[in-house]
């Protein structure tokens, strides 16, 4: 009887054909849950010795991967992180710098246009606009000037043809902004203001908009007086003033009198002028990673824009030092 009793106490844990166990009496019928299976540890387990004249088991997963544990060595103090955790890390510390345009930005260049509306408003009032005389078609001024913002131009006819100076040039000036997103590869800087990782971008965009645009027009406004004539900032302004100038060509400056050899020459020297860039190209390709990266058709356009751009400072020196008019010169264009 006594067994019996033992029997019904003790449920029986034979697994039911579905793998389950099967329920407990007395318990609503829930399973016991299956209990698992631990690894040993290795630093508290203590090894096994077989029995005399047993055969050796062979080391189950758990037991591998518990020496495994044991004999790999602890990193050491301030040990510093892989490579990807250091990745990660700098990634994480550049975005904690950016802000969102929404509303940092916005809301700043609305105060800074605000302030700009208020001061010029304010000056508007007080200060008259320096209007002159009515028109008299009897009286032309001289200087006969364009508008501020075309005096870059009209400083450049002393320098170029008008067909150069007024249609080729702003056309390249216009074309080269338009191309600045396509042949730009470098990505830095791109959300913040940098000016290390794009020295090359910034100091080229800074030398065409500041020297060669305001800078033109400054010396259209202030320096150029009657006869479009150089007039220093302490100088009077006289229209009976004569500037007598010998302009020549530079085939003339060099000796050649000849039109043919002179249009020749000219055009060589034009010439020899852009080869500059296929130059630098062939001695650079395989040491500059950025040429590499850029491509041919790239550089081609960066080369032509950027040694275009600086041939106007280089005219309007050879025309206040040597007096050159033309470099090259042909019976349909002068250059």
């Amino acid at each position: 009887m006594a067994d019996e009793k033992d029997m019904q106490k003790e449920p029986s844990k034979e697994p039911q054909p579905d793998g389950t166990p099967k329920p407990v009496q007395g318990s609503g019928g829930v399973p016991e849950p299956p209990k698992k299976e631990t690894a040993p540890d290795a630093a508290t387990s203590k090894p096994v010795t077989p029995a005399a004249g047993a055969k050796p088991t062979a080391p189950t997963a758990g037991t591998k991967l518990a020496a495994a544990t044991a004999a790999k060595p602890a990193a050491p103090a301030g040990a510093k992180p892989a490579a990807a955790g250091r990745a990660v890390v700098k990634k994480k510390a550049r975005l904690d710098y950016r802000v969102h345009v929404w509303p940092h930005l916005v809301r700043s260049e609305l105060l800074v246009a605000l302030c700009a509306i208020i001061v010029l408003t304010v000056w508007s009032i007080m200060v008259d606009a320096p209007l002159e005389d009515p028109a008299n078609p009897n009286r032309t001024p001289n200087p006969s000037k364009a508008p501020w913002y075309f005096l870059g131009l009209q400083e450049m006819l002393v320098y170029f043809d008008p067909w150069i100076a007024g249609v080729v040039l702003p056309s390249l000036i216009i074309l080269g902004l338009m191309a600045i997103p396509y042949i730009d590869i470098n990505p830095k800087g791109n959300g913040y203001y940098t000016f290390k990782e794009r020295k090359f971008a910034i100091t080229v965009f800074l030398f065409g908009f500041l020297v060669l645009w305001v800078s033109l027009i400054i010396v259209g406004t202030f320096l150029r007086g009657p006869g479009w004539n150089f007039f220093a900032p302490w100088d009077k302004w006289d229209p009976h003033k004569v500037a007598a100038l010998t302009n020549v060509n530079l085939s003339y400056k060099v000796g050649i009198r000849n039109d043919l050899i002179a249009s020749i020459f000219g055009g060589a020297v034009t010439i020899g002028y852009y080869f500059l860039g296929v130059l630098y190209y062939l001695i650079m390709r395989n040491r500059s990673e950025t040429l590499q990266k850029l491509g041919i058709v790239r550089y081609s356009i960066i080369a032509f824009l950027f040694l275009t751009m600086v041939a106007l400072p280089i005219k309007m020196i050879l025309r206040w030092t040597l007096n050159i008019k033309y470099i090259w010169v042909t019976p349909w264009f002068n250059v």
